[in-house]
């Protein structure tokens, strides 16, 4: 039996950690003193920016995840959502 492929949002995801990462690494070395929290990804806003299904399904998750975290309002919710499925492509 063949082994089962990595996805390509597995490949993304760990792409991401390598990047932050490798972010706080180069952060640590020069001495900067403020630190700002970056646990938690923010939700790309810019509408000119062009961004994969995949990555725009992946800021879907996030909005819901900040909804239920209620660190954002039902309103900003469903304007951040109606902009984001608006960006999707359909073939």
């Amino acid at each position: 039996m063949a082994a089962q492929r990595t996805s390509f949002e597995k490949l993304q995801r760990d792409r991401a950690k390598k990047a932050k990462q490798a972010l706080k690494r180069e952060k640590r070395q020069s001495g900067e003193t403020t630190v700002r929290d970056t646990d938690e990804p923010e939700v790309i806003s810019d509408s000119t920016g062009e961004l994969s299904a995949a990555e725009l399904l992946e800021q879907i998750e996030l909005i819901h995840k900040q909804l239920d975290d209620k660190t954002i309002t039902f309103e900003e919710f469903e304007e951040r959502k109606i902009d984001l499925m608006a960006r999707l492509p359909i073939d």
